[in-house]
């Protein structure tokens, strides 16, 4: 590419006079980084992005010598602070205008950077945010199951989004910075501290979109009881808690829309209809007519499953997907309850 062909691609990226930074939070990642990294790197040295900021959360593999092997900017946490507590010390020291959280399991495709500076459109606009593609290496179940919810929820969900997602997600510094970053306090391990600062920069009147076209290959390998485990503890309960104690409702967006609730509701009845006709309570043709409906309820779902990855996974990615909605509905009720007993005992000692 010309010197003069650089520079005009340059100011299409940076057509605001804005910089991005990349920052990636890196513990033990020499698996991932040699792929996720090189993308970033080139992105840099086509002009597309200012600098390739990775913060070494302690690694003990050699990821810190990699990294900077590979060509990135290396900063050492000085201990174990988590994603949060290193993206916000590298967001002191980033000399861009717009934060790219990217994770070290996670490779951008080519044009991310360009479709993500575009979303910065106008100052209104504060953050934007990208989703996994539909091709994931992992090639069991739940590797599978997990990046395609996650890129079929995203890719049906508002532009205007309620959220934010830091896997592949941006934000202009100035606002990061304002709203004081991640709330590393209250989330201490990786969860949905994320989703927690996108809550804040909306309240304090930012925009956020969901870019489609910012577009990442998901590394992670997904197992039954890792999934479980982060889904409930690391998501469900915590983001529960932050829509019951925020007063502002559930938003009517991705996995947790109007729809999405009904969904749920629907799994749970068909749950409770099993044990019952399990107990001899109801006839077994009631709960054949329920799980009729629930086909029908997820049919667009059990579509987009079969399309990707043909009917044996179809099947079973649907009928995993009713203990989702199981688990997350639970999670809910017991944050709900949870709350109420907190605002009844408060109540009485007041």
């Amino acid at each position: 590419m010309s010197g003069e062909a650089a520079d005009l691609l340059h100011s299409q990226v940076n057509y605001l006079g804005q910089r991005i930074s990349v920052i990636m939070p890196l513990y033990n990642g020499c698996e991932f980084i040699p792929l996720s990294l090189p993308p970033l790197i080139d992105m840099m040295h086509r002009g597309e992005i200012f600098e390739v900021i990775v913060v070494d959360d302690g690694s003990t593999d050699g990821s810190k010598q990699m990294a900077e092997a590979i060509g990135a900017k290396v900063l050492s946490s000085g201990g174990r602070l988590g994603p949060g507590g290193a993206r916000n010390q590298a967001a002191n020291s980033a000399l861009g205008d717009i934060l790219w959280f990217v994770d070290a399991d996670v490779v951008v495709h080519a044009d991310a950077a360009k479709c993500l500076a575009a979303g910065f459109d106008v100052e209104q606009v504060v953050a934007v945010f990208g989703s996994y593609d539909s091709n994931p290496p992992a090639r069991n179940f739940f590797s599978q199951y997990k990046n395609l919810v996650h890129h079929y929820y995203h890719n049906r969900a508002k532009d205007e989004a309620q959220t934010f997602w830091s896997g592949c997600g941006a934000v202009r510094r100035n606002a990061f910075l304002s709203r004081g970053g991640f709330d590393v306090e209250r989330y201490q391990y990786p969860s949905i501290e994320d989703i927690e600062l996108g809550h804040r920069l909306i309240k304090a009147g930012g925009r956020i979109r969901l870019l489609r076209e910012v577009q990442c290959t998901h590394l992670k390998v997904w197992r039954f009881w890792n999934l479980v485990h982060t889904e409930i503890f690391r998501r469900a309960i915590p983001w529960s808690r932050l829509i019951v104690t925020s007063g502002d409702g559930i938003p009517n967006d991705l996995n947790v829309g109007v729809g999405e609730q009904a969904r749920a509701v629907l799994a749970g009845i068909l749950f409770l209809a099993i044990l019952a006709s399990l107990a001899g309570y109801i006839s077994p043709a009631m709960v054949l007519g329920l799980g009729l409906a629930v086909l029908v309820a997820n049919r667009d779902i059990a579509v987009f499953f079969n399309r990707r990855r043909g009917p044996v996974f179809a099947i079973g990615a649907v009928f995993f997907h009713q203990i989702y909605y199981l688990y997350s509905a639970s999670a809910f009720a017991w944050v709900f309850l949870e709350q109420a007993s907190l605002t009844i005992f408060r109540s009485k000692s007041s």
